[in-house]
């Protein structure tokens, strides 16, 4: 099955580097397929011209109202223009992940900005008046296959993986920022290897720990892990230290982590994993990371690439998305599927959830019971957990940061970030750049 993903994965570039070509009239950049797995990924030329494919001109816009669905020339509901950062403010071509942190001393609010050329630093304090702050490069430059970087944040520092052969893990210090009003180029404080390329990163914050994943290239810290993960204890912020690896599902595209408080009392305490696994959600305890321990493997009738996930902030659900089936035609709109979590041994698939439109759905966050969706090219999705506990969500909000069409395609929003205080969020467009939105949404009544 993992290798029926694969091929559906491969022959979906073949067509999509067809259909980007084609839709690019205003750019020589081109849509781009996800990693499928191999660490390896079409490389095109990337040039962001004056409008992008997704009918967004490269010049910064602010405090545009959503008013009848509309902000300007981009769809929406219940959310408003901050602020468009376009690429070519910053002399970048490319982004993809996003991430966020509120300095503890001075409660400012910076976002963390993945570019094909590093680390982009955005102070948001004041949405409407956002300030670029520089760039951390690339720990190393690879012209073609290198564009994607994951990014997460534990104990005020930033760590950052790369598609980039030998890239490794950078680790910044994000109280360096404090202060600082002006662009520069930064460095990173500390690097490290043992592994090359990585496709993504997660963090549980409450236990210091750090999870390398898609790491298949150049890994000696431990044996047979074929892209599983990779555990860091981030105690000594600075100084991440090895902990431990999993290999016994095969390759991980995402994993979210939590110190689990949920429904099932013989895990409460301990370090869960849900991970997603191109072909299942596969369950670990991941309590001691030197003696990972697989609970459940959740295979789904309609899965072609299972891609990521994000547990409810009461661990009962697991909200997922799969990134191919849509494009597959394994499902006729744009899948959100919700796993009830009450058995860790034996999740149970429920319900699904769905803007009605054909996208390609991305990455999955969750914030006071509302989950935020980067779903390509109908832009950031946010839907209301009121009744998951029947299987079902209902789409509360939207920003549409590709306006040119909802083509099911690699092209539009890649990652957002939700937890800033004020309900303001970020998110990117990979051929657009940085958007910063206001939300005008009450949380979940069932506070999920």
């Amino acid at each position: 099955m993992r290798t029926s993903a694969k091929s559906i994965l491969s022959a979906a570039a073949a067509t999509l580097l067809a259909v980007g070509m084609a839709a690019a009239a205003t750019s020589t950049a081109t849509a781009h397929p996800e990693h499928d797995g191999s660490g390896k990924e079409a490389g095109f030329d990337l040039v962001i011209e004056d409008v992008s494919p997704g009918g967004v001109p490269a010049e910064r816009l602010t405090n545009v109202r959503c008013e009848d669905d509309r902000a300007g020339i981009f769809p929406c509901h219940k959310a408003d223009l901050m602020t468009y950062v376009p690429l070519k403010e910053i002399g970048s071509i490319w982004a993809n992940d996003v991430w966020g942190w509120t300095d503890p001393e001075t409660d400012r609010e910076y976002a963390l900005l993945g570019t094909f050329e590093g680390t982009a630093f955005f102070d948001v304090t004041d949405g409407y008046d956002v300030r670029y702050l520089g760039l951390l490069p690339t720990h190393t430059q690879v012209r073609s296959g290198g564009i994607w970087r994951d990014i997460k944040v534990n104990d005020n520092h930033a760590y950052v993986v790369s598609e980039n052969a030998g890239h490794g893990m950078q680790v910044f210090d994000l109280t360096r920022l404090r202060g600082v009003t002006e662009e520069q180029t930064w460095t990173e404080d500390n690097w490290v290897g043992g592994f090359g390329h990585a496709h993504n990163l997660a963090i549980n914050e409450d236990s210091d720990t750090a999870y390398v994943i898609g790491a298949r290239r150049d890994v000696t810290l431990c044996e047979g892990v074929n892209g599983g993960p990779l555990i860091f204890d981030l105690s000594d912020p600075k100084n991440p230290a090895f902990a431990g690896c999993y290999g016994g599902d095969g390759y991980t595209h995402d994993i979210h982590c939590v110190t689990y408080h949920g429904p099932d009392a013989d895990y409460t305490g301990r370090e869960i994993c849900s991970a997603s696994n191109e072909d299942t959600v596969t369950v670990l305890d991941a309590t001691d990371p030197a003696d990972v321990k697989q609970l459940a493997r959740v295979p789904y009738e309609t899965s072609a690439y299972t891609h990521q996930g994000w547990f409810s902030e009461d661990h009962k659900y697991f909200l997922m998305g799969d990134e191919i089936d849509e494009l597959a035609g394994k499902v006729q709109e744009t899948t959100t599927y919700i796993f009830d979590m009450s058995d860790l041994d034996n999740p149970q698939l429920t319900g699904t959830a769905s803007s009605g439109l054909n996208t390609i759905d991305h990455n999955i966050f969750i914030k006071d019971g509302l989950a935020y969706e980067s779903n390509y090219t109908s832009g950031l999705r946010i839907f209301d957990g009121w009744r998951l506990d029947q299987g079902r969500m209902r789409e509360a909000g939207f920003f549409d940061g590709y306006p040119a069409d909802d083509h099911t395609g690699f092209a539009g929003s890649w990652s957002n970030y939700p937890w800033f205080k004020d309900g303001k969020v970020v998110f990117t467009g990979t051929e657009e750049g940085l958007f910063v939105v206001q939300t005008r949404l009450k949380t979940s009544a069932s506070g999920r």
